[in-house]
């Protein structure tokens, strides 16, 4: 018996794990897998992307979720719907936005001025002209006191008092002093800050001026980010230092020990050590991704690998996310070894080998999804 319980989790995990993308041909939307097989049959007139295993869809006008056997999981009840984080998603009806759980029932929230989607495990409330932070249990972890709270990345989110920024965590512990002209984002706990007329790093809430710089972008992937002094880009590590000395025109961040560099007016890509290994003879040029490749652009965009090899040709257009997307940022390139592409006027996905993904092209194709 045991067993068997153990069988069925395990299906249940693989079922709720399983990508989606959001796919639309001949005016219908419909989802597939990775393999590039239907998973749901084209049918809907209106839907969005699958979150947390539930996926938005229309329905005689009205909204509600389907679920990965493109069952009805919450009945097409709603005016306006947007999408599941935490186990909790923000809906439309009779003209009042509340929230809803995966059993569509409705959950009663704090008192906001607004109805905010949940990141990171919280929720925005605004209560006259200050913000805080509510759970997905409908409980305050945050009183509104703060005059702006950005989004959350990676548990942490930038805030403002009094003209004043810094940073908290999504429990409402402050991490960093809200004391600054302006920061940067969370990462190995530091950040970057402008104090006053002066740029630097804090780490565990102490400031490290660092001389001459007019601009700090923040930390990604790697231990070094890139910042500007005298007009020209260098690199820092966690501590302040340079690693390579501010002398290239342009810059985007390092990602498997790598990082694009502008060189007059074309990109490359340069070393640790800041030697260019990758010559500069593209007219722009992305970051690497987990999957070994980077985006590279002459008239369209391609891919090359880490030893600077065209991999696939420069024919295609790439963006990040998508006009459904979840998320605003999404990674341009291959993500999990898929990259979304445009060819001319129809959208897909490539294969590492350059292949196109079940050989289709969509008239709109989205990021995939849980």
């Amino acid at each position: 018996m045991k067993k068997v319980i153990v069988l069925l989790l395990l299906v249940m995990q693989f079922s709720y794990a399983q990508e989606l993308a959001l796919v639309r041909k001949d005016g219908v939307f419909s989802y597939i897998s990775k393999d590039g097989a239907f998973a749901i049959q084209p049918k809907f007139k209106t839907a969005k992307n699958f979150s947390e295993g539930l996926a938005a869809a229309e329905n005689n006008k009205k909204w509600g979720f389907i679920n990965k056997k493109g069952e009805w999981a919450i009945p097409a009840d709603y005016d306006n719907v947007k999408y599941f984080s935490s186990g909790v998603c923000v809906v439309l009806k009779d003209k009042k936005w509340f929230y809803i759980n995966k059993k569509g029932e409705a959950l009663v929230a704090p008192a906001s001025d607004k109805v905010y989607d949940f990141e990171n495990g919280v929720a925005f409330i605004k209560q006259g002209k200050k913000v805080g932070l509510i759970n997905n249990k409908m409980e305050i972890v945050l009183p509104a006191k703060y005059d702006v709270i950005k989004s959350f990345e990676n548990g942490y989110a930038r805030v403002r008092n009094n003209d004043r920024w810094g940073i908290i965590d999504n429990a409402g512990k402050v991490v960093v002093e809200i004391i600054y002209d302006e920061v940067g984002n969370y990462y190995k706990n530091t950040t970057w800050v402008k104090n006053g007329s002066v740029f630097g790093l804090v780490t565990n809430n102490k400031f490290t001026v660092i001389d001459g710089v007019d601009k700090i972008w923040d930390f990604l992937v790697q231990d070094v980010t890139y910042a500007r002094k005298n007009d020209k880009i260098g690199f820092i590590d966690l501590k302040g230092n340079w690693i390579i000395e501010p002398k290239f025109d342009k810059a985007k961040a390092f990602s498997k020990n790598l990082a694009p560099v502008l060189i007059g007016k074309k990109w490359g890509y340069i070393n640790m050590k800041g030697s260019l290994v990758i010559e500069s003879v593209y007219n722009d040029a992305e970051v690497f991704g987990a999957d070994g490749l980077a985006p590279v652009k002459e008239d369209n965009w391609g891919f090359i690998n880490e030893k600077g090899k065209l991999v696939i040709p420069t024919q295609y257009g790439i963006s990040a996310g998508g006009i459904f997307s979840l998320f605003k940022d999404d990674e341009k390139g291959f993500i999990n070894g898929l990259a979304r592409v445009k060819n001319e006027d129809k959208w897909g996905f490539l294969k590492l080998d350059g292949s196109v993904l079940g050989g289709q092209w969509f008239e709109n194709a989205e990021p995939f999804n849980n």
